[in-house]
């Protein structure tokens, strides 16, 4: 396992005052929801449920991934098929009710933020300079940062200098202890030309927060919640914020699993949602679609801030948003499926992920 993985993670918990999950008051229970009456997400942001022999899925298999959870790290397992819920796993002192942190799992939701902002004119586009909406980008007067674009923050290609991928050390404690988180970020040093090398960056997308709260003129999750959340149904979004007041991008959300799992429904459905298109359908294409092949190692390629890779032996493409201690939102167009994992595996984020591969697409027939 990574290193940066157990540095990072050590350090959230210290740092993050809300890095643990507000549980509630249910045990754990797993998928036969049939006998809740609830209507679908896209009427009223309320989920429906169905037994998952109805949608093509084994539940023995699913039995079997529920005695494996309940002596796991997971904290919640929600996996919606067709648009129905049709398995969740709740630890005891946890139900849906529970909000949990997604940390890196926020660049995926800031990410459709900026598609949105984009369709809505607020942003000119991928291209768009840095320094266009940042103007103190300019006032370093260093010509190599002044070309930096928004799609260079998006792929992480801004060639910022920035340690959290790999071995060796991290500046994550200096980053989140700093009294201006934009500040630090833009006083990297360039050791890369923009667009040629990818770095795996929680500022570039802190700085795609700062270039949204610029644009619209409002804090970045008033923003969300008009254009993103309320629409969605979603209530239980909290999102940290920096120094200033700018929205915490990369890392800073936290939400129920259902909500979660919703936002991974929409873009299952190509960004429509009760007949109206929430994320633009292009955004999102071009969002899932490689753009770069990552860190070169088996996380994936990386689009627009989410991760793109092939699971169950390489049948099935999928595109997931992925954050520090295992949380994770699988999208698998294919299956018609979405997984949500929220955990706590301080020193391995992919421990996890065999529950989603060896369980849930093992249970998928066909």
């Amino acid at each position: 396992m990574k290193k940066w993985l157990c540095v990072l993670c050590a350090l959230l918990f210290l740092l993050a005052g809300c890095s643990q999950p507000q549980g509630g008051e249910g045990d754990s229970h797993g998928g036969d929801s049939s006998s809740q009456e609830e209507s679908s997400p896209e009427e009223n942001g309320r989920w429906e449920f169905d037994l998952p022999e109805n949608h093509d899925m084994d539940p023995q298999r699913l039995q079997l991934l529920h005695e494996a959870l309940a002596d796991s790290s997971v904290y919640a397992m929600v996996t919606a098929k067709d648009g129905v819920i049709v398995d969740e796993f709740y630890q005891t002192g946890y139900d849906e009710t529970s909000v949990f942190p997604l940390h890196s799992c926020s660049k995926s939701f800031t990410g459709a933020l900026v598609g949105i902002a984009i369709q809505e004119g607020l942003l000119g586009g991928v291209d768009d300079l840095l320094s266009e909406y940042l103007p103190q980008v300019r006032e370093l007067g260093d010509q190599g940062k002044g070309q930096i674009t928004l799609r260079h923050l998006l792929t992480h290609t801004s060639g910022l200098e920035w340690y959290e991928w790999g071995e060796g050390a991290s500046n994550w404690i200096e980053f989140q202890s700093s009294p201006n988180w934009v500040e630090y970020i833009l006083e990297r040093n360039l050791v890369a030309q923009p667009g040629k090398q990818f770095n795996y960056s929680t500022g570039n997308t802190h700085l795609l927060a700062a270039v949204l709260q610029q644009a619209t003129g409002m804090n970045m999750l008033d923003y969300a919640k008009q254009v993103l959340f309320d629409p969605l149904g979603i209530e239980s979004v909290q999102w940290g914020t920096d120094p200033q007041g700018i929205v915490d991008g990369g890392n800073g959300i936290s939400m129920t699993a259902r909500d979660a799992a919703r936002f991974g429904q929409l873009y299952l459905e190509g960004g429509l949602w009760n007949g109206e298109q929430i994320i633009p359908q292009w955004w999102l294409e071009e969002s899932t679609t490689a753009q770069n092949n990552g860190a070169g190692d088996g996380t994936g390629s990386y689009g627009y801030q989410w991760w793109i890779r092939s699971f169950g032996e390489g049948r099935y493409d999928t595109y997931y948003a992925f954050g520090a201690w295992g949380q994770y939102i699988f999208v698998v167009p294919e299956l018609d499926l979405v997984t949500v994992i929220a955990s706590h595996y301080p020193e391995n984020s992919y421990a996890p992920r065999p529950y989603f591969t060896d369980y849930i697409l093992a249970a998928c027939r066909g």
